[in-house]
């Protein structure tokens, strides 16, 4: 019998590692090509890496909840032959059937599925989501390269740069992972519980010991026996987990201000009445408004490219590609934030395509991880939920995050040639949270402006 490696496949540009969460398959059982062996979970999603040949299952490398590198084998298969057959290229991964979505994607705040938040209905909704739902740009630090995971546990347990940078990394070109920094932090409590961190070493300084305060220490006591006779206790799923760390970090990273402003919505409204069922009999499918503030999210970010940043350090970074999330609530009650890249180079029609097949995608659990990489501003519709506005929480490492309310029939006073007049308008309030740290009030302020101008302004010849 010959014997064929199966190695972790290439689930994305950016994604370098997953978590094995089940093994489909036991050993000794018989597999035929294409069966799922083993569901795998990155930071955004679930997948299913299926058999590369047929065979049976012989040897297996990684234990559930272990975390395995791109390319690292996972697995033998015995096929027939004599020979070892040699492992397969990380590349060979377009095997990898991507099943569902990770039911623990971080962020924002929800919104029913319109499309992404159509979650995924067509309706974007809170922020993502990820076990940072934040893309992993890379932090340098010296001569070493940190994730933001990395870098914010490290922050979070008082380990010194120092004592970091001798951390040995298991990831690609020595790089630090989350396993390896969790790892060592366990060790360091056992070895030294006194004091929660290693004794100084000729190559180490001496970590930073945190003090819990007295208020904390009691609020932690206060919060675990405020639970009462009837009170049911709920574990967090891993999404939820994921949801809740990602939402805390970016609170305590980005000092967020907020800026609002009203639009009237009226032509736009008009217009998509006018064109949605001739369009959805030449296309087979819905326009919503998603597509649409999608496509004046992009044109402003094109006129305002100091709003489409991340901060590392002291540095800020202009991303070239505009790539919009949509934040969506998903059926299971998570979140989770598709993105749509260079959205700012599709027409109309190719946006509302995209945004039809990452909502359809989001609600069947078939997103790719690749699906939910790269944003660089996220969009999410509280309207959904009948919200006329929300402050949603930004999506790290962007710089901001817009929400759209509910559009909403009122009167309103219109300039006429001869005089003010009161009419019943369509209206709706545009809200954004952005970092104060590289947006100021009047960056903010002009660009939502922007945004709403290009809504209100809207063309109601336009063809499509």
């Amino acid at each position: 019998m010959g014997i064929y490696k199966v190695v972790l496949p290439r689930m994305g540009e950016s994604v370098s590692e997953a978590t094995i969460t089940k093994w489909v398959k036991a050993i000794g059982d018989s597999v035929e090509e294409d069966d799922p062996i083993v569901e795998i979970a990155t930071d955004k999603v679930d997948s299913d890496v299926p058999a590369p040949v047929a065979g049976k299952l012989s040897k297996i490398f990684f234990e559930e909840n272990q975390i395995a590198q791109v390319g690292e084998v996972i697995a033998w298969i015995e096929v027939e032959g004599e020979n070892t057959v040699p492992e397969p290229q990380p590349e060979a991964s377009q095997n990898i059937t991507e099943q569902h979505t990770n039911t623990e994607e971080p962020p924002e705040v929800a919104s029913v599925i319109e499309e992404e938040e159509a979650p995924t209905s067509d309706i974007p909704g809170t922020e993502l989501l990820a076990e940072q739902m934040r893309e992993k740009t890379v932090i340098h630090s010296g001569s070493r390269f940190y994730s933001p995971l990395v870098k914010n546990i490290a922050q979070e347990e008082g380990l010194s740069q120092s004592e970091l940078d001798h951390i040995r990394g298991t990831g690609a070109e020595g790089r630090v992972t989350k396993q390896d920094i969790l790892d060592y932090i366990a060790k360091r409590a056992t070895d030294y519980p006194e004091i929660g961190s290693p004794k100084e070493s000729p190559k180490t300084t001496s970590a930073h010991v945190r003090t819990v305060p007295m208020e904390e220490r009691q609020e932690r006591d206060g919060a675990a026996k405020a639970v009462t006779s009837g009170d049911e206790i709920v574990e967090m799923d891993r999404m939820r987990r994921l949801i809740a760390d990602h939402m805390v970090h970016s609170v305590k990273t980005s000092p967020h201000v907020a800026s609002f402003v009203e639009a009237d919505v009226t032509n736009l409204v008009n217009w998509r009445n006018k064109i949605k069922d001739s369009y959805k009999k030449r296309e087979g499918e819905n326009i919503t408004f998603t597509p649409i503030f999608i496509e004046a999210i992009s044109k402003a970010l094109r006129d305002f490219p100091m709003v489409n940043v991340s901060v590392d350090g002291h540095q800020i970074i202009k991303r070239k590609n505009i790539n919009i999330g949509m934040a969506a609530a998903l059926p299971s009650g998570n979140l989770i934030v598709p993105v749509i890249k260079n959205a700012d180079q599709l027409s109309l029609v190719g946006l509302s395509k995209s945004v039809n097949d990452l909502a359809h995608r989001s609600r069947q659990n078939q997103l790719k991880p690749d699906d939910t990489q790269g944003g660089t501003f996220t969009f999410t519709n509280i309207g959904a939920f009948g919200n006329i506005m929300g402050v949603p929480i930004i999506n790290q490492p962007q710089a901001a995050i817009l929400a759209v309310g509910t559009i909403k029939k009122k009167p309103a006073v219109l300039e006429t040639e001869h005089g003010d007049v009161i009419a019943i308008r369509h209206m709706m309030y545009l809200s954004m949270s952005y970092d104060h740290r590289i947006i100021d009030g009047a960056l903010g302020g002009t660009f939502l402006k922007r945004v709403a101008d290009y809504l209100e302004n809207w063309d109601t010849s336009r063809e499509i």
